[in-house]
């Protein structure tokens, strides 16, 4: 039955239609979570300051033919209603929103929603079904007169420490921990709305940048609480699996990934040695870590003869996990000839095409239609708001 109702339900349903989300978030780990939501379906509307808007706005270059490039790429599907917290009037119509809101999304340092009146637990009093998000830096206990940056907590949390080569510590070339912590916000707030459903109550939500960092370590941090192993920067290379890494070829370096002894027999086979696989030093995986400097010594030797190209299309073909260190352009060519869609087209409020943007990453069956809305101008959204909000103007339509 319930298949017969999944595969009933119209394509262009959306899993988030009639979801209201209030989003006091700005940079990037708050509104990556709201922009996610938006994609599903949920009416965004985001608060912003007179004047300035969110900080991301300015930063700058890149710009695009209509903005900064950091703030379109988290701010699509959105409506800007421009508010000063300062201000009476403007903190009534930010509490009118919060309290007819399913969903609301703050990145203020702990305690500034409280004393603006916004916080939780005054919230909930009109508003029990409200879901509310709250993300920090470091807690809001101990760590809430720390600073949030995404920067700092690669730096303090241990990720710093294990990337990198051997002559220093790296950031990620992405900022990870808040697209990871976005992440950890968009499951709680989906999962909180799921036990609404049931009871009927929202929830309170805490995240914080130094929580989502450790969830991500994984296997590295097990190895210290499981082994009392505290890792190092290796580089490109892995702790656990050889070959894991970059490996040099004639024109450049190739990624080599070799998850079990059968990828590596199959590696051996190619380079034309399959005397490595059945080498008491590199036979199984723990042999092979232990071998490292060996082996690669003799791969890059063989890799040698042949450009990275070449060696990707025939390990490949033999189902070794193999490619060239791509730009992020050939990495969306690269989605684009597998299929993956990875764009979609935004329109402005006239309907104009104004550019590409990377699409919500989940496909689904029956398919979602995608929104297309630019990411909004500052306060582009400001009247039909607060019109909707005092009663003088009946629900505008959301961004679609």
């Amino acid at each position: 039955m319930q298949n017969q109702i999944a595969d009933s339900r119209s394509p262009t349903s959306k899993p988030l239609d009639g979801i209201l989300v209030a989003d006091f978030s700005r940079v990037l780990a708050g509104p990556l979570a709201t922009v996610m939501l938006a994609d599903l379906g949920a009416r965004v509307v985001k608060v912003e300051r007179p004047g300035t808007g969110d900080d991301t706005r300015a930063w700058g270059p890149p710009f695009s033919a209509t903005g900064a490039t950091y703030f379109e790429s988290v701010n699509r599907n959105k409506e800007s209603l421009c508010l000063d917290l300062t201000d009476d009037a403007d903190l009534a119509v930010a509490r009118a929103l919060a309290v007819k809101a399913d969903v609301l999304v703050e990145n203020f340092k702990p305690g500034g929603m409280d004393r603006l009146g916004l916080g939780y637990d005054s919230l909930k009093e009109e508003n029990p079904g409200l879901v509310y998000a709250s993300i920090t830096g470091f807690g809001s206990a101990g760590g809430a007169d720390l600073l949030g940056y995404d920067f700092m907590v690669q730096a303090l949390g241990g990720l710093m420490s294990v990337t990198g080569d051997e002559g220093g510590p790296m950031k990620a070339g992405v900022a990870v921990v808040d697209v990871l912590t976005a992440k950890d916000t968009t499951i709680g707030v989906l999962a909180a709305l799921t036990a609404r459903a049931s009871t009927g109550l929202g929830a309170r939500l805490e995240m914080n940048l130094l929580s989502s960092l450790q969830g991500a370590l994984a296997n590295q941090a097990q190895a210290y609480l499981g082994a009392g192993v505290l890792p190092g920067r290796m580089g490109n290379r892995h702790p656990s699996i050889v070959p894991y890494q970059l490996l040099a070829c004639a024109d450049g370096p190739l990624a080599v990934a070799c998850g079990n002894d059968s990828q590596f027999a199959r590696l051996a086979r190619v380079l034309g040695d399959e005397g490595l696989a059945v080498d008491p030093r590199f036979s199984n995986n723990s042999a092979r870590v232990h071998h490292r400097e060996e082996l690669v010594r003799i791969l890059e030797a063989r890799l040698a003869e042949a450009p990275a190209l070449s060696w990707q299309k025939r390990l490949t073909r033999a189902g070794v996990p193999a490619g060239r260190v791509g730009t992020i352009a050939e990495g969306v060519e690269l989605a684009e000839s597998l299929g993956l869609e990875p764009t979609i087209q935004v329109h402005d409020a006239s309907g104009v095409a104004v550019g590409r943007q990377i699409r919500h990453p989940v496909s689904w069956t029956p398919p979602l239609a995608p929104r297309r809305s630019a990411p909004p101008a500052l306060g582009e959204h400001s009247d039909s708001i607060r019109a909707w909000l005092t009663g003088t103007e009946g629900l505008v339509g959301t961004p679609g």
